[in-house]
């Protein structure tokens, strides 16, 4: 055999196996897909540059500390800790920051089981029987197993029953999706998986004409809290949260 064919033959043999061994190689969890070029990110902590910026931490991944049930002094048994996630494991109520934020922006992860709903409140205030009648609500769904899912006024991302989201951004059930709001003076952003959903004014004519044309209409409180709490749904399905990170705006 042609000495120069053999070597040749080897290179692509030894070329073979590498691009085999990399393709069979794990692929990175979540967390360190989420990571950066030094390392993955740890769940639930802030980077130097994010306390730096201003960032802290809603949750610490092991208590409940900073949260109670709406209209509660502390958290419903149905909410605990597993894995790192606050977790709505059985039946509970909505739960809130113990805080108020006024101008904000506010990033974490959820998960949401088969067929789930659940929501992100903002500027809620305690002034009515539940906390949807007066906070404006990011959904949390899985658009493909609710029924929600078949309204883009109330699939995830929407700001509910007001503002609709587009469709095929929403990760399908049991895997993590991220979210950032943006909610300054009169101006909210939705964002989830690094796209922007919903974009909209307080007290805008074309907020104000959505909102008499919503579930909300007959309720004066709607949308009208300058400062407030934020909100995490119990909506009856189990749903988990994690990294849930805050830094007030000017």
């Amino acid at each position: 055999m042609n000495p120069v064919m053999t070597r040749v033959t080897r290179i692509r043999l030894l070329a073979a196996c590498a691009a085999a061994a990399l393709t069979a190689a794990p692929r990175p969890s979540f967390a360190q897909q989420a990571g950066t070029a030094s390392g993955p990110a740890a769940l639930n902590t802030l980077t130097a540059a994010e306390r730096s910026a201003g960032w802290r931490l809603l949750f610490d991944g092991k208590t409940t500390a900073g949260w109670r049930g709406y209209k509660q002094d502390s958290v419903p048994p149905g909410w605990q800790v597993v894995d790192g996630a606050l977790t709505r494991v059985n039946t509970a109520s909505d739960i809130i920051t113990r805080d108020k934020f006024r101008n904000f922006e506010l990033t974490l992860e959820w998960n949401i089981a088969p067929a789930g709903n659940s929501g992100i409140f903002y500027r809620g205030s305690e002034d009515d029987d539940a906390i949807y009648w007066n906070a404006p609500e990011m959904q949390v769904l899985d658009d493909a197993g609710h029924v929600d899912g078949k309204s883009r006024l109330t699939a995830a991302g929407a700001a509910y029953d007001v503002y609709p989201s587009p469709a095929g951004v929403v990760k399908p059930a049991g895997q993590w999706n991220q979210v950032r709001l943006v909610v300054k003076g009169k101006h909210v952003e939705h964002w989830l998986n690094g796209v922007k959903m919903v974009e909209y004014e307080f007290g805008s004519p074309d907020w104000t004409t959505k909102v008499k044309a919503s579930k909300f209409a007959s309720h004066p409180h709607y949308g009208r809290n300058a400062t407030g709490y934020i909100g995490l749904q119990d909506h009856g399905d189990k749903v988990a949260y994690r990294n849930i990170k805050i830094r007030v705006l000017p």
